[in-house]
């Protein structure tokens, strides 16, 4: 176990320094994954949080080529940039898999926070199996609501003891002085919790500028 968690670990570090260098239902298409893949599991979200993730992941060597993508299941933007994405990254490499899954989506924009609550938990009873099930090593979001459901999911799965999720937050260049929602809520939870703008660095000390990366 202690093993398992020093290599999650090392998968975290070797992502958060990729970023810093680079200044920074169910589909799945297979070819044959390097021995050493670290499974990564990122969360999409509509419009700008998508093109960012991207952005962030085109940066990645061949190691994060297991990739599962979860996106809410009103998103209907998401897919097609995943599966062009995708598209292109298998023409440059060989090794590829990836994943694309649906949840409810856990919170629209203008939403209440009562009724966010709700279907937060509505949320939460699709991300729980599906997360337990990929067992991923590392998980990777940048702001969309449907990100906390996972990642809440992604913490219980360490607290049993049944594997080293190691959570890499990455505030959205949008967000100059204010973190999101999901991001003042993961900012407690997150292993590495990145900002692209010093204001935010100032007001959340435990976070890490990096300048901008997307």
């Amino acid at each position: 176990m202690a093993l398992l968690a020093a290599a999650a670990a090392a998968a975290a570090l070797s992502l958060v320094l990729v970023l810093l260098a680079a200044r920074f239902f169910r589909t799945k298409q297979e070819c044959f994954p390097h021995k050493d893949s670290v499974k990564l599991l990122a969360v999409a979200g509509s419009g700008g949080h998508t093109t960012e993730i991207l952005r962030l992941l085109g940066s990645l060597s061949q190691k994060y080529s297991l990739r599962h993508y979860v996106l809410a299941d009103s998103d209907k933007m998401s897919e097609e940039k995943i599966r062009s994405f995708e598209q292109k990254r298998t023409e440059m490499f060989s090794n590829c898999l990836f994943t694309l899954h649906r949840i409810p989506r856990s919170r629209e924009i203008h939403q209440s926070w009562s009724s966010s609550a709700l279907t937060t938990l509505h949320s939460m009873f699709s991300s729980l199996p599906l997360t337990f099930r990929l067992k991923p090593d590392l998980v990777l979001c940048n702001g969309p609501g449907t990100c906390v459901p996972i990642c809440i999911s992604a913490l219980l799965l360490r607290m049993l003891g049944l594997k080293r999720v190691t959570i890499v937050y990455v505030e959205s260049i949008c967000r100059v002085e204010n973190l999101s929602l999901s991001g003042k809520i993961l900012y407690y939870f997150s292993d590495y919790f990145i900002v692209q703008w010093p204001a935010l660095k100032e007001k959340y000390p435990k976070s890490l500028y990096l300048g901008r990366i997307v």
